[in-house]
């Protein structure tokens, strides 16, 4: 996605994100989470953490972004069921 596009439906996937991340238990692990999501879906062939971070623009802290998705404590099941019980409901 391009960033007007993204921009486009920010607001929608702020709110995907909010409930998607939910159960982390720090604030920045949520926003860290919601601008990870907003780096994969930007247009872009690397989808690793420094590439993404260039094109998330003031989003685009790289150390955080790479601490988020190497060191940050968190464990995928609980985002991956929540994800397939978002899902379930579509």
């Amino acid at each position: 996605m391009t960033p007007d596009e993204i921009a486009a439906v920010r607001g929608e996937l702020e709110n995907f994100a909010g409930e998607v991340f939910e159960p982390f238990a720090r604030n920045d692990q949520r926003r860290w989470g919601q601008v990870y999501v907003r780096g994969l879906l930007t247009d872009g062939k690397r989808k690793s953490v420094e590439p993404m971070a260039a094109r998330l623009g003031e989003d685009g802290n790289r150390q955080a972004l790479a601490h988020f998705v190497t060191t940050s404590p968190w464990d995928p099941s609980h985002i991956r069921a929540r994800l397939a019980w978002k899902m379930e409901a579509v």
